[in-house]
């Protein structure tokens, strides 16, 4: 096992890397799988980027690679009976598409490409001892055996990346939106990353290349929620809670908790949103179920203290999993790409055993003894009425700055240099928050300039396109770039979402970047060095220091 995909990554005097027991608390044998399901996955995709250009187009194979690529992102599946499956479905796939491209290129007069690649040819063994000393072969660890440390890195760079590409490929099909163009984009790159290329330009050029897929993926996942669920609007949201049996929905997934919803309707549990899903309470469709009644807890790595303190069952729809505790394990559900072996799984959208564990479980015996609330919904439409205000705001001097502070939470120490942040930064600027970092802050009072709040809550990791629409609008206004705005962002990421995301922000021009609380562990040196010279990329510091080089810039 060697992983070092995510911020908790475990720091050794030997090396960088997670190589016994992932801190997350993946075990060696899913790690390894893991790895190998990214090996089967690519030779199915070398199959898929041939067969595309003569026609033939599988959408369940699409469907396919991008959610087994969101199992392997940290805190999504620890279950390696789960991997195992993937891997032998992922075979089984590339056999039958392997032979419907050949039959079509001999109807089309076609001769068929054989690939060479390891990773086309790869037969899965059948047990798990075989499956494991197949993973010895082709792990990260090897990798840095075959490429050298930079290279492997700009690997890491790309793949990483790719997963959360996946993740948000994932989400917007569970709503029914899907655009081929991504999946091709997404079977191209796990075909050329098969190659194990020795050119560190064409993993950059890869790196960009995924950003701009990535942002392609963010703007349909904001169409599919939009179109579904209407535009977030700024609601005050109970944090608080209410008597009554409950269920407790997290993760991203807004469809899992609109089919939870309508399936409680009348039985008397109320639904609470946790983590990333704080935002859906947003949306004017969510306002149509009455017993969706608020908010409960904070980000994903407080979730064993808060899950065990929930009086209800717990469901997980996507990642921010962590190791399950028996005070809850029996109240907890997994669905989609999640898992964990034991923990009960949901299929094809059936809640009824989450509804039965509600009704079994206490609930809540009396309301909080003070009703408290937070707002989130400002999203891209709601600030961009506001534009015009805003845009006076800023030229009669009452706003100085903009400040995104955007990005995954974690447990590790040095984030509360975001909060640190957030509380010095000048009473003249605004502060923009995305994703699950917001917890640290959120429940503060900023105040506002001209009526316009000082915090504005934007939403989810994967808004962060309704973000950069926002700056794109306002750079237009003040006919500027995006990096001629008043407007700083302070990222904080976790896993590979946000590494899409800063992929994407890559690709389109913005410099200037500060990443932290550190820097992810596959980023060399020598690739720190050139993400700094190429795109001004800051590693974060001292939140005092780092707000006076962005404020007075």
């Amino acid at each position: 096992m060697f992983c070092y995909q995510c911020e908790q990554t475990l720091r050794t005097p030997t090396g960088v890397g997670c190589n016994s027991l992932g801190i997350c608390g993946k075990d060696n044998t899913t790690a390894n799988l893991q790895d190998l399901l990214i090996h089967a996955l690519s030779g199915l995709s070398i199959y898929a980027q041939s067969a595309r250009t003569i026609g033939v187009i599988d959408p369940k194979i699409d469907a396919f690679v991008a959610e087994a690529l969101f199992s392997t992102l940290t805190n999504v599946n620890f279950d390696p009976q789960r991997m195992q499956n993937y891997i032998h479905q992922a075979v089984a796939m590339r056999e039958e598409l392997s032979a419907r491209y050949i039959a079509a290129c001999e109807a089309q007069g076609i001769v068929p490409k054989q690939p060479n690649l390891t990773a086309a040819n790869y037969q899965a063994a059948t047990g798990l001892d075989g499956l494991l000393e197949q993973a010895d072969s082709i792990g990260f660890d090897m990798r840095s055996l075959n490429l050298n440390e930079d290279l492997t890195g700009l690997y890491g760079l790309v793949l990483f990346g790719l997963k959360g590409l996946a993740a948000y490929t994932d989400h917007a099909k569970m709503l029914g939106h899907t655009n081929p163009q991504i999946y091709a984009a997404i079977h191209d790159c796990l075909a050329f990353l098969a190659s194990e290329s020795d050119d560190a330009n064409a993993y950059l050029e890869w790196a960009l290349k995924v950003g701009a897929t990535n942002y392609q993926t963010m703007e349909l996942l904001d169409k599919a929620h939009t179109e579904t669920y209407g535009h977030p609007e700024p609601t005050q949201v109970r944090i608080t809670p209410l008597k009554g049996k409950c269920i407790l929905v997290s993760g991203h997934a807004l469809n899992d908790l609109e089919d939870i919803l309508k399936q409680t309707t009348g039985k008397g549990i109320n639904v609470y949103t946790h983590g990333e899903l704080l935002p859906a309470l947003a949306y004017p469709k969510f306002k149509q179920y009455p017993h969706l009644v608020g908010n409960y807890g904070g980000a994903w790595q407080d979730q064993q203290t808060e899950f065990a303190a929930f009086p209800g069952s717990i469901v997980m729809t996507t990642n921010c999993l962590i190791q399950p505790q028996n005070s809850y394990n029996q109240r907890l559900f997994t669905t989609h790409a999640v898992g964990w072996a034991g923990i009960p799984h949901i299929e094809n959208h059936d809640y009824s055993p989450v509804i039965s564990a509600a009704l079994a479980a206490p609930g809540f015996s009396s309301d909080a003894n003070e009703a408290k609330f937070i707002t989130t919904g400002f999203a891209r439409k709601t600030v961009l009425n506001a534009a015009p205000q805003v845009i006076e705001l800023v030229k009669n001097g009452s706003i100085k700055h903009f400040f995104l502070i955007g990005g995954c939470d974690g447990a590790k120490s040095g984030r509360n240099y975001y909060t640190e942040f957030a509380h010095q930064v000048p009473k003249d600027s605004i502060i923009l928050t995305l994703g699950c970092g917001k917890y640290r802050f959120n429940k503060d009072d900023f105040g506002d300039i001209g009526g316009i709040p000082r915090l504005l809550d934007m939403g989810q990791c994967n808004d962060a396109y309704s973000a950069i629409q926002v700056a794109v609008a306002l750079a237009e206004a003040f006919n500027c770039s995006v990096n001629q705005l008043p407007l700083s962002l302070i990222i904080s990421w976790f896993e590979q979402k946000a590494a899409a995301v800063l992929l994407t922000l890559l690709y389109l021009g913005i410099e200037n970047i500060y990443l932290g609380p550190t820097l992810p562990a596959f980023l060399t040196p020598n690739v720190v060095n050139i993400l700094v010279e190429k795109f001004k990329l800051h590693p974060t510091g001292v939140a005092s220091k780092d707000l006076a080089q962005t404020y007075n810039a």
